[in-house]
């Protein structure tokens, strides 16, 4: 039975569905606050997962992009704020020309009074929106995209391939581009420019034509698309666990990421719809018949790293339940915002799997290898290895 211990000293690729639950809880805490400080803490803490336990895979350089597109969310909201917003009452910083509008355009503002508290809310509520991207770049940077499309359940097998094949369509195509070019290289023919382009495009469309062909032999020996019989009264069963669930899941995250709904509306909703949910998928997998090769462990680490998402959603609960006015202060002044205790806890508690999670393993070695041999190396192979231009008797 796997132990933590082990589990840390092992590299391995930890199941993405774990990495997505904690970065949803992540999210869920971004969502329901509008303290500065606390989603600096939640990007803090994501930062650190990402910089500690991401991979040299290609999509781990996500997290940078993600935090990149939400500066820029933050700099659109408050040019908006500025040029548009109807201005908050309080300080006043500058003023714009105003424009009058037309009477169709009432509501909105060009110019004018630009004050403190409003440029304040709109940085705020861009840098919300830019933590909930960081915490989805996170995912997608720990995670392995083509590992969680095989994690999918049995029911969804058919949309998982589709999604695979969709997924590995660039790459695939970068790879062969490369390699017809090199080969061409070899061969002292022009691999540049439009004549390039040209004369590379018909060898890399019969890669393409026959990679298809590779895969479809290869689904069909699969036994790709086969179904088993089931009775009616299972379909009609899992169509009404299937529909029910999706309803519970949406009203659930619905009432989750609203702090103004009811209690009810959130959680228990929301675990009801999984519950539902689960139990349609699973009646839904009886119809695939497929086996799964080397699935991803769920250990220990995963089930740490999930609850550490939960530990961070269920601070910001506590918190507001008994002081709802920490997760949304006043913003001015700045150095009257309140860190609640609670909230603050349990999004420390979201680094945990910093530690407890295994090392991802490289892909790619540390340092190339010196492509020219040693004299030593040189000697000892003419030594031990046969001759191969002469035949070897016996």
């Amino acid at each position: 039975m796997p132990t933590l211990q082990t589990d840390r000293l092992v590299p391995r690729t930890l199941h993405p569905g774990a990495w997505w639950l904690w970065a949803i809880g992540l999210t869920a805490v971004a969502s329901r606050s509008r303290n500065p400080l606390l989603l600096l803490l939640v990007l803090a803490v994501a930062g650190y997962v990402v910089s500690a336990r991401r991979s040299d895979a290609p999509w781990a350089r996500a997290f940078t992009v993600f935090l990149k597109i939400g500066l820029v969310v933050i700099v659109i909201r408050t040019v908006a704020q500025v040029v548009l917003g109807n201005p908050i009452d309080g300080q006043v910083l500058f003023t714009l020309p105003e424009l009058p509008l037309p009477d169709w355009a009432a509501g909105v503002t060009f110019g004018g009074p630009v004050t403190a508290p409003s440029v304040a809310a709109a940085v705020t509520d861009g840098l919300r929106l830019a933590t909930v991207l960081a915490c989805i770049g996170a995912a997608n940077a720990l995670a392995n995209p083509k590992r969680l499309l095989a994690a999918m359940p049995a029911a969804l097998y058919e949309i998982g391939v589709a999604l695979v094949v969709a997924l590995s369509f660039a790459p695939s195509l970068v790879t062969s581009v490369q390699r017809i070019r090199a080969a061409r290289r070899l061969r002292g023919r022009p691999d540049r420019g439009v004549r390039g382009m040209i004369t590379v495009a018909m060898p890399v469309l019969e890669d393409a034509l026959e990679r298809s062909l590779a895969l479809a032999a290869a689904m069909d020996s699969r036994g790709y698309g086969r179904r088993a019989e089931v009775p009616a009264t299972t379909r009609r069963t899992t169509s009404m666990l299937l529909l029910g669930g999706l309803i519970g899941i949406s009203l659930g995250v619905y009432g989750l990421l609203d702090a103004t709904g009811p209690a009810w509306l959130g959680i228990p909703v929301l675990l009801l719809g999984v519950v539902m949910a689960t139990g349609g998928l699973a009646l839904a997998g009886r119809r695939a018949v497929r086996s799964r090769y080397r699935p991803d462990p769920w250990s220990v680490p995963e089930w740490l790293t999930t609850a550490a998402g939960a530990a961070a959603v269920s601070g910001v609960a506590i918190t507001g339940l008994r002081d709802a006015a920490a997760l949304n202060p006043d913003l001015l002044p700045l150095t009257g915002l309140p860190l609640p205790v609670a909230a603050a806890l349990g999004i420390l508690v979201a680094a945990v799997p910093a530690w407890v999670t295994p090392r991802p393993p490289r892909t790619t070695p540390t340092s190339p290898p010196d492509p020219r041999p040693s004299a030593t190396s040189t000697l000892t192979q003419s030594i031990d290895e046969p001759d191969r231009t002469t035949p070897v008797t016996t």
